[in-house]
């Protein structure tokens, strides 16, 4: 079957979002690019993008992408099942952070009175893919930040206080997170549970996004350079 003009923008669409997501290299996303505007059959397009989603299409994160990165940018595989570095924090007219690069124990308790604690989940590792969080303030306060894929259940209960979960960012929780329950209670207090990307994903994200208007920049110049050539000074190959 031919292909026409629509499949192969259609093609080229999925390349640009495929790079700018960092799928492909910028060396083989110029070759499949040529590939497609070059295509005379759908049969020559669907190779291209037999192994990208399609534009907006929500996946699962790719294990590859390095555990720098949270959220989707990162590999939950290699953030699951290593040896817990913390399995509880204690404030009492004071305070408490868990931030960074730390691993969450498989059952977590967190106290606070007259005082507060920070529980950030956004660079952390897990020791098991089932977590337990038990938060419990009187007359303080706790404030957990985990990545908008998380996989989160927030059940707590708040007496002359507030235990509930906020989001910053939007985001689909991702099949193979890991799965964490946070729990407790807050007496005169408050718990609170905030989906949020860290700065540096956000500052990922926003590049990607660069440069993905740059590379569609780039193609809509490409494009209109061969309609000022004119059909008779195609690039096609002959059959």
């Amino acid at each position: 079957m031919r292909a026409s003009d629509t499949e192969r923008e259609h093609v080229a669409e999925t390349l640009r979002e495929a790079v700018a997501e960092g799928r492909l290299e910028m060396e083989e996303f110029e070759q499949r690019l040529e590939a497609a505007y070059k295509a005379r059959t759908r049969g020559e397009l669907e190779p291209l993008v037999r192994d990208l989603p399609a534009p907006g299409t929500a996946v699962a994160p790719v294990g590859a992408r390095g555990p720098a990165r949270t959220g989707s940018a990162a590999g939950w595989a290699d953030r699951v099942g290593k040896p817990a570095t913390s399995g509880g924090a204690f404030a009492f007219w004071g305070g408490f952070g868990r931030r960074g690069n730390w691993t969450v124990a498989r059952r977590f308790t967190a106290f606070s009175m007259w005082g507060g604690g920070e529980i950030d989940l956004r660079d952390a590792n897990f020791e098991d893919r089932e977590v337990v969080i038990r938060c419990f303030t009187i007359m303080g306060g706790m404030h957990v930040t985990v990545p908008p894929e998380l996989n989160v259940e927030v059940r707590g209960i708040g007496i002359m206080g507030g235990f509930g979960e906020s989001s910053k960012d939007e985001g689909v929780p991702s099949p193979d997170s890991p799965r964490v329950r946070i729990t407790g209670f807050a007496l005169m207090g408050g718990v609170g549970v905030e989906r949020k990307r860290s700065k540096a994903e956000k500052r990922r994200l926003k590049e990607a996004e660069l440069e993905r208007l740059r590379l569609r920049e780039l193609d809509r110049e490409s494009g209109r350079d061969r309609l000022e050539k004119g059909p008779g000074s195609s690039d096609r190959p002959e059959d």
